[in-house]
């Protein structure tokens, strides 16, 4: 095999490697510094979502997300911990083992790794088709919900409240309801500056750091808080993220014990679902606003060695992270070095600066959420989406709510269901028009008929475009047997299939049995223009036989021709119509029209 083909599967930086330029380099430096920044709360936060020690958050978002940069195919997509994810961890190790416990943080590295050996072996087998099923409107719907719930849960944050971990929307504004009398002054102060410090530099100046600049700002309104209260003797009442260790992932190992290794095996495969269905939803949404087109079965085979590394390298199941994917591309990334370049700054400021880090504003990172989550919600596409098409509309506004009252890995799914379903609706009832040859032609193309274009008395011609399959049978078939009701003198059909893309078993045996019926009634049912794999379908189902090989014909000439010839003559003696050329006893040139040679419309 030629290693052009294959190497770049094995090492997909290959496919982007040559955007690593002298100009490209300081803007994935930057970016990684802006990710590495929106991390440090969001790892300690998930972190204890999961039930587990505020520094494994971090932990999860160094090896793991450089990793699946490295092995993915997005450009833009960053991985780590995430919402979704971390609560499905506790749910799912709660009951096997203290949170906290030691026992604990070895069963959620291996979980991650069984989840990501999961990916891994589904993205070999070429399942990722399963991002064909995620249509845009339910990425747009997603991504909207998501940024209106970043924005909702940093409510309490923004206003120096305090909220529990893991709260849902309601119990978030329940939360921000009743604590509207103990709202910080100070924490408010310093959530406005920087959400309007970095809206101005997004603005007026798109090409800074607009996260940085929102972050500088936001810490020095606190200093300058802090400062005003020491003078006057009070307390500020600022909060600040709390202090975590200097140090680096230890390697870890996962379990060994085959009984334990049986029991998380079903939770591990409901954890890939979930993990894999969010970081596809996530890199499509990514690579709408990008242009890139995105590989499925590589992101399944990047999150999945993401989540290997995350089992050897004190981690628990990670994804990719809505929350950061979208700030990533914002500031401004042009490869996913950005991300291992986030991953390498997250390390650093774990080992050398971990105790500045208890300097950072809630309130500005608060802030800072806020104004990545405005980037999510495109109403541009919105608009237009609802414009073009109520159905579609429906499922983006459906998968938008679902995304705030349900979890992310629950509303994904409806949205994807919700699009199928929507799908099937419109493909179960494939269109069927009556055809006629224009008699005002001289080529006597097939039209549409209408009240100024009369039929053949004793010949339905139909057109069917769409598919036959098992959920349109019925409304065809409903169609077929009105036919048959209304004008019984037709006792024969020609079906134009041209435009019949597929047919299952279910509609081939539906053409056999129309056949059968027709033939009953001393008529017969023909094809024209049928497409090989549908042939090939019914000859291999042994349908083909029963409507009978003779009954098809590779052009509408032929199958006049040959139809003619089989009409009631003493019904067509006494017929004014005279649509087709033979009805005249004439070819289309001019002569005499001979059984051997009949043409048609």
């Amino acid at each position: 095999m030629n290693p052009r083909a294959w190497l770049p599967r094995l090492l997909p930086m290959l496919r982007w490697w040559h955007l690593v330029t002298r100009e490209n380099l300081p803007r994935d430096l930057l970016a990684g510094l802006v990710g590495a920044l929106i991390v440090l709360p969001q790892g300690i936060a998930f972190a204890t979502l999961a039930g587990l020690p505020p520094e494994y958050g971090l932990y999860a978002a160094m090896v793991p997300t450089a990793v699946a940069a490295l092995f993915g195919s997005s450009l833009h997509t960053v991985s780590g911990p995430t919402n979704a994810i971390s609560l499905m961890t506790f749910a799912s190790l709660a009951p096997l083992a203290i949170p906290g416990s030691a026992e604990y943080v070895r069963l959620a590295g291996t979980l991650a790794f069984l989840s990501g050996a999961l990916m891994v072996i589904l993205g070999a087998l070429r399942l990722g088709l399963i991002v064909n099923f995620i249509s845009q409107p339910v990425v747009v719907g997603f991504t909207a919900g998501a940024g209106l719930l970043i924005i909702l849960s940093q409510l309490p944050s923004l206003l120096g409240l305090d909220a529990p971990a893991g709260v849902a929307v309601l119990g978030v504004l329940e939360r921000v309801a009743r604590g509207l009398g103990e709202v910080s002054m100070a924490a408010l102060a310093v959530a406005v500056v920087s959400f309007a410090a970095g809206l101005a530099a997004r603005r007026w100046r798109p090409r800074w750091p607009n996260i940085v600049i929102a972050m500088l700002a936001g810490t020095l309104t606190a200093a300058s808080i802090e400062l005003g209260a020491r003078i006057v003797g009070r307390e500020s009442g600022l909060r600040y993220l709390d202090a975590i260790p200097r140090s680096l992932p230890p390697l870890s190992l996962p379990v060994g014990d085959p009984a334990q290794l049986s029991e998380l095996a079903g939770l591990a495969l409901a954890v890939s679902i979930v993990a894999l269905t969010q970081s596809v939803s996530i890199a499509r949404a990514v690579a709408l606003r990008s242009g890139q087109r995105i590989d499925g079965n590589q992101e399944f085979i990047g999150q999945g060695l993401s989540n290997m590394a995350a089992g050897f390298f004190s981690g628990f199941p990670t994804s990719a992270s809505v929350n950061r994917s979208g700030p990533n591309f914002d500031a401004g990334a042009v490869t996913p070095l950005a991300a291992v370049f986030s991953a390498v700054i997250l390390a650093a400021i774990v080992v050398v600066f971990a105790p500045l880090v208890r300097w950072l504003p809630v309130a500005a990172i608060a802030a800072l959420l806020l104004l990545a989550s405005l980037s999510l919600i495109d109403l541009r596409r919105i608009r237009r989406t609802l414009a073009a098409s109520r159905p579609e509309g429906g499922v983006l506004l459906l998968t938008m709510v679902s995304t705030l009252v349900l979890r992310l890995d629950v509303a994904v799914l409806i949205g994807v269901a919700a699009s199928l379903v929507l799908y099937l609706s419109r493909t179960s009832r494939p269109i069927m028009r009556s055809q006629v040859p224009n008699v005002r032609s001289p080529e006597r193309e097939f039209v549409p008929v209408d009240a100024e274009r009369d039929e053949c008395p004793q010949l339905k011609m139909l057109t069917i475009e769409g598919s036959i399959y098992f959920g349109a049978v019925d409304h065809v078939a409903t169609h077929l047997d009105i036919l048959r009701e209304i004008s019984p003198e037709r006792k024969h059909l020609l079906l134009l299939a041209r435009n019949m893309n597929f047919v299952d078993v279910a509609g081939a045996e539906l053409l056999a049995d129309e056949a059968r019926r027709r033939r009953a009634e001393d008529g017969c049912l023909y094809l024209h223009g049928l497409r090989e794999n549908v042939e090939e379908l019914m000859r291999r189902g042994g349908t083909l036989e029963q409507v009978g090989e003779a009954q098809i014909f590779r052009t509408k000439s032929e199958a006049i021709a040959a139809i003619y010839q089989r009409l009631d003559s003493a019904i067509c003696a006494r017929c004014s119509v005279r649509i087709f050329y033979e009805c005249h006893g004439v070819l289309p040139s001019g002569k005499p029209r001979d059984a051997k040679d009949a043409t048609g419309g």
